[in-house]
């Protein structure tokens, strides 16, 4: 994939996402990538996780597809905030340009959040398949990689934001999810935008207890699926 397949896009919440051209698909809901995120990652991800396990650090976060990087830099500001250790690995195989990437608005998006503006660049900038320190309280590893190749490391909490199965089922293969929750420390969370049937079908055969939450605006549902505790 060539970034001159991506073009940016403004969702309806006034902040951008990209429109893959090949698959014909936006990376967020066009209506309103921030939300989105806030939503299904922050809020029914690192939120849920948080108020089962209070004393539980640091967090080990898993993101399946990099991106525009917005979860990554949410993820950053809750860190920071919070004051909680997070440990953040992601996997990307079609990293963005600079040309792309320095154009996105999200800095100027949430100005309560916007002194956190230089740590978006320094993820983007930040040097692929090596691991180290961001931010006092956010480390990341970025690998550019598949995840059909990738190594994955336990997670507590996994943010599945790949492309939805209509344009990369290949993504969405029971063996592929199993690979994801094999890697998934007891009480992990697992979240994403997709409210597919047969996606949490494979989850439960997987032996996750499986959520339908209620979607980000614009959409109805999403999905959430915990890993059983050894609490």
């Amino acid at each position: 994939m060539s970034n001159h397949s991506v073009r940016i896009i403004t969702t309806e919440d006034g902040s951008h996402s990209l429109y893959h051209e090949g698959l014909q698909e936006t990376y967020h809901s066009f209506h309103g990538a921030y939300r989105e995120s806030i939503h299904v990652f922050m809020l029914y991800g690192l939120d849920s996780w948080l108020a089962r396990n209070p004393r539980k650090y640091p967090i080990r976060v898993f993101e399946v597809g990099f991106g525009t990087g917005l979860n990554a830099w949410l993820t950053l500001v809750w860190a920071e905030q919070n004051q909680i250790p997070v440990l953040y690995h992601t996997i990307e195989p079609f990293p963005l340009e600079k040309e792309i990437y320095s154009q996105l608005n999200y800095i100027e998006h949430d100005h309560g959040i916007w002194h956190f503006h230089k740590y978006f660049e320094a993820l983007h900038q930040f040097p692929w398949n090596e691991g180290g320190p961001v931010s006092e309280y956010f480390n990341m590893k970025k690998d550019k990689t598949t995840l059909e190749e990738a190594q994955l490391y336990p997670s507590d909490v996994v943010f599945f934001d790949a492309f939805a199965p209509s344009k990369q089922p290949e993504l969405w293969k029971k063996e592929v999810l199993e690979k994801v929750t094999d890697s998934m420390k007891p009480g992990a969370v697992f979240t994403t935008y997709c409210a597919m049937g047969q996606l949490k079908r494979d989850l439960k055969e997987l032996g996750l207890e499986v959520e339908t939450l209620p979607g980000p605006p614009g959409k109805k549902e999403m999905t959430r699926a915990w890993t059983t505790s050894d609490q």
